[in-house]
């Protein structure tokens, strides 16, 4: 083997060897978090990841870090595949049982809040990176004691709204959903499924039924949970570590007209939509059609054309060296 050809092979193995060595950190592609109501990681990073307000969120970044909260739309399992009550365990339902959320399960009474009511509610889930998938939402049991870590058997045993591919407003998920009657402080849990990826998302937004707005029995109102703001999402992306490989908002014609209801069992109200009809949505899910795996595969690929590329180049170098023979 000539010399050339030695640094030709070894220039493809190397650009290979790279390409795979780079795969193996390529973080997952699709993400966001409930913000009506506002979910504690949500209201977190609006608070300010720096120096936080509420006792509650300044707790939760002294535990988790404060890049968890300028991570705040990647509390997820990559491949979850429809199993989460399986995989996750009781007191870590918040986090996911990802130690980098470990602050949003700190079990305490005062977490920021939204008021709510029973009946109708519009729910709002900011898509960072939208994709085609499942919303189910369960609400905490009249027992539900916030000082206790968070169990399984403290939500209701089945979803009071379940939806597939509900449509986009501004970046936001938007369904409707009928909500149990409550009183006092209460969580609801929310499990967003993709189908096209084993990927799951999940949240935990604090709730206070009641004109008062008290925090169960305490004597003082709740601490107002807010959204994050288009300008603060935008204001922290630099410092953000996650990544949506190019799966962002996307408009254009091919949009589902309506969403898709997914079926439930018996007792939980099953809600698509809300409530209105003829009107497109401006905001198409992206598909993918791959899984968790798929930029590696991708990268790797791309490292085998490398390697023929080369070889091909190199082929070629040696008939020119024949012909002019």
């Amino acid at each position: 083997m000539t010399v050339r050809r030695r640094a030709a092979v070894c220039a493809a193995a190397g650009g290979a060897s790279l390409a795979l060595t780079f795969s193996l950190g390529v973080p997952a592609s699709a993400h966001g978090s409930m913000t009506d109501p506002v979910s504690r990681v949500a209201a977190c990073y609006a608070e300010g990841v720096e120096s936080p307000r509420s006792a509650a969120c300044k707790a939760a970044v002294a535990a988790s870090g404060k890049q968890a909260f300028y991570d705040w739309n990647a509390v997820n399992i990559a491949n979850a595949a429809g199993k989460s009550k399986q995989i996750i365990p009781d007191g870590k339902l918040c986090s996911a049982a990802n130690d980098k959320y470990r602050g949003l399960d700190l079990p305490r009474a005062d977490w920021p809040s939204t008021k709510m009511s029973g009946g109708s509610h519009t729910f709002r889930y900011k898509g960072t990176a939208p994709h085609k998938g499942s919303f189910e939402l369960y609400i905490t049991k009249a027992s539900y004691d916030p000082a206790k870590p968070l169990k399984w058997s403290d939500l209701e045993a089945q979803p009071f709204v379940k939806v597939a591919d509900p449509k986009m407003e501004n970046g936001d998920y938007v369904f409707q959903g009928s909500v149990p009657a409550r009183s006092g402080r209460h969580l609801i849990y929310s499990i967003w499924q993709r189908s096209d990826s084993p990927e799951a998302f999940y949240t935990c937004s604090d709730v206070v039924f009641g004109k008062d707005g008290k925090a169960g029995g305490s004597t003082a109102p709740a601490p107002a949970a807010s959204a994050p703001t288009e300008k603060k999402i935008a204001d922290g992306a630099a410092k953000s570590s996650v990544q949506h490989q190019g799966h962002g908002t996307q408009t254009g014609s091919g949009a589902s007209a309506a969403p898709k209801t997914a079926g439930a069992a018996a007792g939980p109200e099953v809600n698509g939509g809300d409530g209105t009809t003829g009107k497109a949505p401006d905001t198409e899910l992206a598909e993918t059609g791959g899984n968790s795996s798929t930029p590696y595969i991708a990268i790797a690929g791309a490292a085998v054309l490398s390697i023929g590329a080369t070889a091909v180049i190199t082929a070629g170098r040696r008939r020119a060296r024949a012909a002019g023979r």
